[in-house]
């Protein structure tokens, strides 16, 4: 069983050395690497150069169009005339030709105002493309400051399991002594081995969550999987949020807040673009053409012809079966229902920052709790060793201070980092997140 301890001890020193080599990820890192290589933000940010490139006056119906045609044919017949008086016409392989050129201009200058409604509304769906985007960069943001520091919150625990390791070296160490001198018996060595593979299997499982936990960092990352690194060992709880700043934050901020709004306003200016069409639409059009063509059939063998048009086009909608009238109705629907969307994302994104305040005062409040009870439970392991090695006390009563100290070490980490994930909810929530912490 010694060589099985010393092996392991020496694996602990391979595995701590090989800690001091790898990389050390910063929060800051982290975040930065992830606005680089991030897919979401990626994706979000081509979607805003589309509604970019999207927001134009031409794409409003402001600008003319000009068309430009050309076509070129002809044909070959064979064909008999028949005149009044006289003999038959005959002409066998008669070919005829036909050239068209031309330029046609057509400019709508007036649709009711529905134009401009129209470029608003491409206006605004830009502000809600660069909205989602920053939606994106502080939920991406929010994903990575919560996994980096569940790798703390792991690797916290992983240095746990193993401080009760090293009890449990001490136990058998001591249980092992005791027999030999004749004080102990083989049931205190067997069971300090039972508990040390209890320890042990504790320990092995915890580093696994650790690697997964890495893992999952490097995926929001967007980096090899398999890299390793290591990180801060502190988990800092910023413990001076005030929910009135928070909330008022939030009711200005919170991007699914400021989506509704501009959804609200698109629909208005939606109203506005079908109400147009109750005004006149007034169009300007113009053109050009040149035709040359032959028929040696015809009457006339050659013909050729150039010049210019223009004109104005008036038109105005005097009934539809009603469809203007429904499609009005409609719009208003759709504006009172983009108006009780907005009352309710406000209530909810309230509910949210109420909800997530209450968790982060009540886990600040464990977090004080459980750094009390790790530090009665570290003094009560103590005064238990220096019992055990006396003699005074049993296996089982040094055992049990263990546990509660491991316990209370686990409940503290679980608890500063439930607190930590408030913190995180709370400053996504108004759409402030520090990128420091």
């Amino acid at each position: 069983m010694i060589k099985k301890i010393n092996l392991f001890i020496l694996l602990l020193s391979i595995f701590s050395f090989a800690l001091k080599a790898q990389e050390k990820l910063t929060l800051q890192d982290a975040i930065t690497i992830a606005m680089q290589n991030n897919y979401d933000i990626k994706i979000s940010q081509n979607e805003v150069k589309i509604a970019k490139n999207n927001a134009n006056i031409g794409n409003a119906g402001m600008l003319p169009n000009l068309t430009a045609t050309y076509s070129n044919g002809g044909s070959v017949q064979n064909t008999r005339q028949t005149p009044a008086t006289g003999p038959d016409r005959v002409i066998t392989g008669a070919k005829s030709t036909n050239n068209d050129l031309g330029a046609d201009l057509n400019w709508t200058v007036f649709d009711g105002f529905s134009m401009f409604a129209n470029y608003d509304r491409l206006k605004e769906l830009q502000k809600q493309g660069e909205l989602n985007a920053r939606l994106a960069i502080l939920t991406t943001i929010a994903d990575v400051i919560s996994a980096y520091y569940d790798v703390v919150r792991q690797q916290k625990l992983v240095v746990a399991a193993d401080s009760a390791i090293d009890i449990s070296v001490f136990r058998e160490k001591i249980a092992k002594t005791k027999l030999q001198l004749g004080r102990g018996s083989k049931l205190d060595v067997l069971t300090a081995q039972v508990d040390y593979n209890t320890d042990t299997s504790s320990y092995l499982q915890q580093k696994n969550n650790l690697q997964v936990a890495k893992v999952r960092l490097n995926q929001l990352l967007v980096r090899n999987v398999n890299l390793t690194f290591s990180v801060d060992n502190d988990i800092n709880i910023d413990q001076a949020l005030v929910y009135s700043q928070l909330a008022e934050l939030a009711e200005k901020q919170n991007p699914n807040v400021q989506n509704a709004f501009i959804n609200q306003r698109v629909a208005s200016l939606n109203l506005k673009s079908i109400k147009g069409a109750r005004y006149p639409a007034v169009s300007l059009n113009s053109g050009y053409s040149r035709t040359n063509s032959t028929s040696p059939t015809g009457f006339n063998q050659k013909f050729a012809a150039n010049g210019f048009t223009y004109g104005l086009t008036a038109s105005l909608n005097i009934f539809n079966g009603f469809l203007q009238r429904q499609q009005e109705r409609n719009a208003k629907i759709d504006i009172e229902n983009s108006s009780l969307n907005l009352e309710k994302t406000k209530l909810d994104v309230s509910s949210q920052s109420l909800t997530a305040f209450q968790n982060y005062s009540t886990f600040l409040d464990l977090v004080k709790l459980e750094q009390r009870n790790v530090d009665i439970a570290k003094e009560n392991l103590d005064i238990t060793l220096a019992k055990y090695r006396l003699g005074s006390i049993a296996p089982i009563e040094l055992r049990e201070a263990q546990r509660n100290s491991i316990n209370a070490q686990n409940r503290f980490i679980e608890m500063q980092f439930q607190a930590k994930l408030a913190e995180i909810t709370l400053k996504e929530i108004s759409g402030n997140i520090n990128l420091s912490n």
